[in-house]
């Protein structure tokens, strides 16, 4: 058992709009994001399952694949939850602040493979 506060986890500026906190258990990941207004995420996708909860703002999803063209906006005090391999994208409309959980952990993001992240 280990405690975590997101006031002493290290926060990692990817890119000038965007900072991340993560926290790498043996079966998830989570991770808090701290967006601006305008920050892109562009599109991607990952093996893992995520729940996206939104602390803060409004963040749009736009997904592809067989969800091509969908775009979902999640406002704070919701959450969205995204399936293994689906791509997607997040833009910050406004100031957002968001945390996520992954299942299994984020193996690229430990391996240091995020560079989609730090454009």
């Amino acid at each position: 058992m280990h405690i975590h506060r997101w006031s002493e986890v290290q926060k990692e500026q990817l890119n000038p709009t965007l900072i991340r906190q993560a926290i790498h258990g043996e079966t998830m990941t989570i991770a808090r994001l701290e967006m601006k207004k305008g920050s892109y995420v562009p599109v991607h996708s990952h093996p893992n399952e995520q729940i996206t909860n939104l602390e803060k703002g409004r963040l749009k999803f736009v997904f592809g694949g067989k969800e091509a063209g969908k775009e979902v906006v999640v406002n704070a005090g919701e959450s969205l939850q995204i399936p293994p391999d689906l791509p997607h994208s997040a833009e910050a409309l406004e100031d957002s602040v968001a945390v996520d959980t992954f299942s299994p952990p984020r193996e690229d993001w430990l391996r240091g493979d995020d560079a989609y992240l730090r454009k």
